[in-house]
């Protein structure tokens, strides 16, 4: 299979997709004034071929901040696009269009992937779809985009999920997270005085949670938003652990960007070493794909303005390069299977 990217920082939708022919998927990221008008461009020009899309900033080895991008899958793959919607309320309702488009590209572990773009909800949504796409095993990767918007094969919905089925003809597929943050000393929280649905964190070990994240880290209330990029908490998963970052202050709480329930046990996280982790992730995928045809990513935005303010970001894409034709999203969430993480890559590589 190969992969095409194409961007216009100045929005042109020509200029991104010039020397796209035969596509099989599309996803478009565009910036917010100009959605709408780009989901009904792209459909205009590639009618009936399966699309997903959403508002954010592309990359590939330069970034569009505001402009347009183009990620398009072709030659040796079967596709499938579709969305669940009312994701707020019932996204289970829609579950059986999920289904019935793997059985379309007759979806199987190992050479099949579903690469989503969702309005929010992420958690319930990531849920809801594992039921479905774990009958096959298959895997996930995708990511929350910006102004509560997706769009679907030429539509614009809002408060729903796009995603594209991809299988490989020509070879396996595998997804990857990365996480460059570690545990901090010996804390352990239980989370208390939550409000799951605006993703409120009241309380921790029963003190206020503002109160003990400024006591630990030496920090005022003004600096609470530029240290989450250093230390987020953790949400301990199994074995796995994930990332929940600072939204912003509510009152003697913290307002975090993913769901925190009450009894959920947390930790609290710091930055290692993200060079030697960017690099340990690419040996690994080396590894175990000696040929790539393509990589695709999901990257947050808080580890886009890390990378930006420690001036990492250009030499970063430039070392994902090494690993072939490398695109990606930069997200306000990361998804991984029935994940849904912060501060964190996803990806998938395709064989």
């Amino acid at each position: 299979m190969k992969q095409f990217f194409g961007m216009s920082q100045r929005g042109d939708l020509r200029e991104a997709v010039r020397g796209l022919s035969n596509p099989q998927l599309i996803l478009l990221m565009s910036n917010g004034s100009m959605f709408e008008e780009h989901v009904k461009q792209l459909e205009e020009m590639y009618p009936q071929v399966p699309s997903i899309g959403c508002i954010g900033m592309c990359y590939d080895t330069r970034v569009a901040e505001s402009g347009v991008g183009v990620v398009a899958f072709l030659d040796g793959i079967s596709a499938a696009a579709n969305v669940l919607e009312q994701v707020s309320v019932m996204p289970v309702k829609y579950i059986k269009r999920l289904e019935e488009d793997m059985r379309k590209v007759n979806a199987s572990h190992g050479d099949t992937v579903c690469i989503d773009f969702c309005s929010g909800n992420d958690a319930c949504v990531l849920t809801t779809m594992h039921t479905a796409l774990r009958q096959r095993d298959v895997s996930l990767v995708g990511g929350t985009g910006d102004g509560g918007k997706i769009s679907a094969n030429g539509r614009v919905y809002g408060d729903a999920v796009a995603y594209a089925l991809v299988k490989n003809h020509n070879g396996r597929v595998k997804t990857y997270k990365e996480n460059i943050y570690h545990k901090m000393g010996d804390y352990r929280f239980i989370a208390s005085n939550t409000d799951r649905d605006r993703y409120i964190l009241g309380a921790l070990n029963g003190k206020p949670a503002k109160q003990v994240y400024q006591d630990i880290l030496h920090v005022t209330e003004r600096e609470i938003l530029t240290q989450t990029f250093q230390n987020p908490f953790g949400k301990i998963n199994g074995d796995d652990t994930c990332i929940i970052s600072i939204k912003e202050v509510s009152g003697n709480a913290l307002a975090c960007f993913r769901q925190v329930n009450d009894s959920d046990v947390l930790v609290l996280l710091e930055l290692g070493d993200y060079r030697a982790v960017v690099q340990e992730t690419i040996q690994k995928i080396c590894q175990d794909f000696p040929r790539r045809s393509a990589v695709f990513s999901v990257n947050c935005l808080f580890r886009y303005k890390l990378f930006s303010e420690n001036g990492y970001m250009q030499d970063y894409l430039k070392e994902m390069k090494a690993l072939g034709n490398h695109a990606g999203l930069v997200g306000y969430g990361e998804h991984y299977n029935n994940q849904f993480v912060n501060q964190s890559m996803t990806c998938v590589v395709f064989e």
